[in-house]
């Protein structure tokens, strides 16, 4: 059975930063596509980041340069890492885990980021 658990939200004001982190159960992220999204009230939800084979990372252009994608392996755990934050930031963020070979798709609970002052 394969679980993702977000953490690390919260309210934070605006420039301010905060580090989400996915911990991963009943597989192994290292083969998996590992995404982030997030769904704000009244949009659809969106991919703000992921990491594919090889490592490589994308985002999307409205986080470019202040959001970063990681993968602990040894820790079975994905990370957000979110840097000047904006009110349009403000979302639940959800984990995703992706193998597309086989069209296995998770995701976890998300987590409430608000940025607000």
């Amino acid at each position: 059975q394969v679980q993702l658990v977000e953490s690390g939200g919260g309210l934070v004001q605006p420039g301010g930063s905060l580090r989400l982190s996915c911990a991963v159960s009943g597989t192994f992220i290292s083969i998996h596509d590992l995404n982030w999204y997030r769904q704000a009230p009244g949009k659809e939800r969106e991919m703000v980041a992921s990491i594919t084979s090889g490592s490589s990372t994308n985002y999307a252009d409205s986080v470019k340069g202040r959001f970063t994608i990681s993968a602990d392996n040894a820790k079975n755990t994905v990370y957000l890492q979110m840097n000047s934050l904006k009110p349009e930031d403000t979302a639940v963020y959800y984990c995703n885990a992706r193998r597309r070979t086989i069209q296995a798709d998770y995701w976890g609970q998300g987590t409430q980021v608000t940025v607000s002052s």
